[in-house]
């Protein structure tokens, strides 16, 4: 064999003689709706199976500049020791050996024949003779794909998504989903994959992970989600999801250590945020574990504040903590705002009778008469109160209001409202009863005069 007739082109068409390319996936192969385009599927149209093909090409050119004498040995010994695996069925050794040539190739190939290499290889998973057999395999491919994310980035995301839609495991999808993940944050392609987020619970679902693999996936998912301006809210809301994932005992309780930079950073974001008013990071351990941190107890402190308390509480905690919030990067106008915000809602929660005048939101938001119907009209417009101005009174009629937690005060006072609710409707199916059977009687007794 002579070396020169294989370099004279590197397509890879060529060198599997007559493979082709076609669009259309195999009915074992599922697209899933985060997939990359279409998915290349390499169909055998010679005697040559396309993985010897593959192996054939890859070595000669790994080999390529040894010069014949040597290259030519060890492209046989590699045909020969992929054909004996293709025979014994050992298709994950049988994936190994081609990554370890096609991984000294693949910065060198056109796009097009780097797609033929790889969707060839993907597609030994779907031979895999056990659950376990294919979840190596596909750890092997992905981790090979994740290696050099710099070069080809998107081809590598989208053969990531090719070898997911191969896989039928659950468990081995995840593996793949998080190289992708891996690979789109190096490769600078997040904007590629943040529309998977949107279908995470199904995912998780269809996945049934544990919880550290969980935290994992939140962890990541946040962190590609926190520099996105437009994303700030669901950045913040796999963070939650991700710290409460510790529970601080077991093993949980060495690693909560771990996370108190995580934990403050969801604090910070909670109170910088103009449109989040409800939270559930006080009662979780990795947050609350501040409480006594000698750094960090004073930003646990006015996370308390914003969560349970009014805005007099607020000025009171900054008269006395005047550095915390450029410690933080907090603006202190911003705060109040959404303090005199937190307040209303608090008005609101704590009004038996769902009235509130104008003068005690003036007080208790440290305002004037004429700002009163602003901050109101505000609250409405963020969808935090559904209610109504009276002018006349000077009041306002709360029918609905944002909680900012929902522990056990909240959940005795839905218990109240559904017990009135159904008390109602069981007064009002009474007295549908009893007004047709007092319809009934007349018709009755008419009915035996006639007679």
């Amino acid at each position: 064999m002579k070396v020169q007739g294989f370099l004279h082109s590197f397509s890879l068409v060529s060198a599997f003689s007559s493979l082709r390319l076609e669009t259309k996936a195999k009915a074992k192969v599922r697209r899933e709706e985060f997939g990359s385009g279409d998915m290349a599927t390499v169909v055998a149209t010679t005697e040559e199976d396309p993985v010897l093909a593959v192996v054939r090409f890859s070595s000669e050119l790994a080999w390529a500049d040894a010069g014949p004498e040597v290259a030519e040995p060890q492209v046989t010994r590699l045909c020969f020791e992929a054909q004996d695996c293709l025979v014994r069925e050992r298709y994950l050794d049988l994936v190994s050996l081609m990554l370890t040539s096609a991984d000294l190739i693949l910065p060198k190939v056109s796009d097009k024949d780097f797609e033929c290499i790889v969707t060839v290889i993907c597609n030994l998973v779907t031979k895999a003779g056990t659950p376990d057999e294919a979840l190596e395999m596909a750890k092997l491919i992905s981790s090979k794909l994740a290696q050099h994310p710099d070069d080809k980035p998107q081809l590598r995301l989208k053969m990531l998504f090719s070898l997911y839609n191969m896989l039928e495991n659950p468990y081995c999808r995840f593996v793949v989903y998080m190289k992708a993940l891996e690979v789109a944050v190096a490769g600078k392609l997040t904007d590629s994959i943040v529309p998977s987020f949107k279908k995470i619970d199904a995912f998780l679902s269809e996945w049934n992970i544990g919880k550290v693999d969980q935290r994992a996936l939140f962890h990541v998912i946040s962190n590609i989600l926190k520099d996105s301006k437009s994303m700030g809210k669901e950045s913040f809301t796999f963070l939650s999801k991700y710290l409460a994932t510790f529970s601080g005992t077991g093993e949980d309780a060495v690693a909560m250590n771990e996370v108190k930079e995580d934990a403050v950073r969801a604090i910070v974001e909670f109170i910088k945020s103009q449109d989040q008013f409800r939270c559930d990071l006080l009662e979780m351990p990795a947050v609350t574990q501040l409480e006594k941190d000698e750094k960090h107890a004073s930003i646990y402190e006015l996370l308390k504040i914003f969560l349970t308390k009014r805005l007099d509480a607020y000025l009171e905690f900054n008269s006395a903590n005047s550095a915390v919030l450029q410690t933080y990067g907090l603006v202190h106008d911003d705060c109040i705002s959404k303090m005199r915000l937190i307040t209303l809602l608090d008005l609101a929660f704590h009004s038996p009778s769902a009235h509130i005048s104008y003068s005690d939101i003036r007080d208790s938001l440290q305002i004037n008469d004429d700002e009163v119907e602003y901050w109101i009209v505000k609250a409405i417009t963020l969808k935090l109160l559904d209610c109504k101005m009276d002018q006349m009174s000077q009041t306002v009629i709360v029918s609905r209001h944002t909680d900012r937690i929902f522990g056990l005060p909240q959940w005795n006072s839905l218990r109240s409202k559904l017990s009135v609710w159904r008390g109602n409707i069981a007064s009002a199916i009474s007295t549908i009863q009893a007004n047709k059977i007092s319809e009934e009687q007349p018709s009755a007794a008419q009915g035996l005069v006639r007679s």
